[in-house]
């Protein structure tokens, strides 16, 4: 007699072959048949997101403060974390519009970068299953101070 493990496999492998016949792709439409009678049909957007994000260590009113790292160290030393929650203007300038508030936490690279890509898989709401990259650029650092601007400009690609 067969063992029930053995048993778990093939049925398991029948529902992924049964699954991946219900989804298509086709020019961009994705298509997922729940039912006979209920399907979903989506069709895939491109967004181009373009903000600046301003971090600030200095002053009374700090958005960048550090919480993990060497003691004694400068503070953009490799390995600083810092908690956050950096404003994300549609301008250069901090007074221009505010898109965002960030909150969350970071690690400084330093200004003297080239542009930072980085991949972007996932989200939720109007980017649920979003895929795409974000180029990061520093526009204006404060050496003195650390403070930091970086022009951001991202790519999703999302249903």
């Amino acid at each position: 007699m067969a063992s029930s493990s053995s048993l778990n496999f093939p049925l398991f492998a029948l529902s992924l072959i049964l699954l991946s016949t219900s989804l298509t792709t086709t020019n961009a439409t994705f298509s997922e048949e729940i039912s006979k009678a209920i399907a979903l049909k989506r069709m895939e957007k491109t967004t181009h997101l373009h903000f600046y994000f301003h971090d600030i260590l200095s002053g009374k009113n700090p958005t960048a403060v550090k919480i993990a790292g060497a003691k004694d160290t400068p503070v953009m030393a490799f390995g600083s974390t810092f908690m956050i929650d950096d404003p994300l203007t549609e301008g250069r300038e901090l007074t221009s519009k505010l898109v965002w508030q960030s909150p969350g936490n970071v690690r400084f690279r330093g200004p003297k970068q080239p542009p930072r890509v980085s991949n972007v898989v996932g989200g939720s709401g109007l980017f649920r299953l979003a895929r795409g990259y974000a180029l990061a650029h520093t526009v204006w650092f404060d050496v003195k101070t650390k403070d930091t601007t970086v022009e951001y400009n991202v790519y999703l690609v999302h249903y």
